[in-house]
């Protein structure tokens, strides 16, 4: 009996020693790794701002593992993996972060759209669809519709692209009733007569000045063999929209002769030109004029604008000196005025020999003005 009370006696302090070593190698341990976090971290920044990525991404990683719990370490990491292209390992991070029950509410809708933004920049739309649609009503809603109304444009679901720049719009986010205009044309242009009629109808009502669907509408009536009707729909375009009057200058002097209203398209287009000369519409007002003296009215441009184009035009019935040079002469002048007959786009500067609502190198929509590089 005596014995063990002995070793009572002994093993307490025993105990007590014992204890406070093992706090004391912990507490070591942790100052240790606290140290290291951040100066990994550090470093990691560093390599950053100098753009040396891959040593960025080692530190980081680094720093993840000493301290695993951190979510700023993990969002940085899933960033610069997304940056140089490594979207399977950027989706990990993201989704590792998404499954922490300690995250914060709003650490956790960063992180699903961080997950969205990897899915979107790897081309994975339908998961990058699902990822976003989870972020309506948060802090990253707006964003989430905006991307969303990126992927609708990009797999040409027009439908459901006007319903989300109907949601951007009512947010505050912009006035997207052209892009919605656009939308409702895009659904014409694959749809039947009467329900193309419609959506145009829609369009106009939508962005009344937008010059696509009364242009588009103009074009239905022709085809149905409506040219007066067109006509008076043209004529309406270039009342509400009079800087899209080039883009309509051949359509309505088209209409204009199959309905007999020469001399009233020529007073629209000689209304215009006057207002602002145009090539497109200088070539309207020829068409509507007496062969006679209709090259004059290149002549009258030249003296207003230096014009290649109209020069090419007007040489092309006029007798030279040598006339046996008159081909090659022509096929230079035209060789040297195609390109400034080209549409640019204000936004990239692509070019192209037609005019397009969209434009194919940037996406950006009503970019491209409706003169020509020559005008510009």
């Amino acid at each position: 009996m005596d014995s063990d009370f002995a070793w009572l006696l002994w093993g307490l302090p025993l105990a007590f020693v014992l204890g406070w070593l093992a706090s004391r190698l912990d507490l070591r341990q942790l100052r240790i790794e606290n140290r290291q976090a951040p100066k990994a971290y550090f470093r990691g920044l560093n390599f950053l701002l100098n753009e040396q990525q891959d040593q960025a991404i080692d530190a980081f990683i680094q720093a993840v593992q000493n301290d695993p719990d951190t979510s700023e370490l993990h969002f940085a990491l899933g960033n610069l993996f997304r940056r140089r292209g490594e979207y399977e390992r950027a989706v990990r991070v993201h989704e590792h972060l998404l499954s922490r029950g300690d995250l914060s509410r709003e650490d956790r809708h960063r992180a699903q759209h961080a997950l969205a933004l990897d899915f979107l920049k790897a081309g994975l739309l339908d998961r990058a669809e699902e990822a976003l649609r989870k972020l309506e009503g948060t802090a990253y809603g707006a964003q989430a519709l905006l991307a969303l109304l990126a992927i609708y444009e990009r797999s040409r679901d027009w439908v459901r692209a006007g319903e989300a720049a109907a949601k951007l719009e009512a947010s505050g986010q912009g006035d997207f009733s052209g892009r919605r205009a656009h939308y409702l044309c895009e659904q014409a242009a694959g749809a039947g007569n009467d329900e193309a009629e419609r959506l145009l109808r829609q369009a106009i009502a939508t962005a009344p000045s937008t010059a696509r669907p009364r242009l588009a509408l103009a074009e239905l009536q022709r085809r149905a063999g409506q040219h007066g009707t067109a006509f008076d729909t043209l004529v309406e375009l270039a009342e509400v929209a009079p800087a899209a009057l080039p883009l309509i200058a051949r359509p309505l002097t088209e209409c204009a002769a199959a309905c007999g209203q020469e001399a009233a398209a020529r007073q629209v287009l000689s209304r215009s030109y006057e207002a602002a000369p145009s090539l497109d519409v200088l070539d309207g007002i020829v068409a509507l004029e007496d062969p006679a003296s209709a090259r004059d009215w290149y002549v009258r441009h030249l003296e207003r604008e230096p014009s290649l184009v109209a020069a090419a035009k007007w040489l092309v019935d006029e007798k030279l000196e040598h006339e046996q040079f008159h081909p090659q002469v022509q096929r230079a002048l035209e060789h040297a005025a195609r390109p400034l007959t080209r549409y640019r786009c204000a936004a990239c500067g692509f070019e192209a020999k037609q005019h397009f609502w969209q434009c194919p190198g940037c996406q950006a929509w009503d970019s491209y003005p409706a003169r020509r590089v020559e005008e510009l």
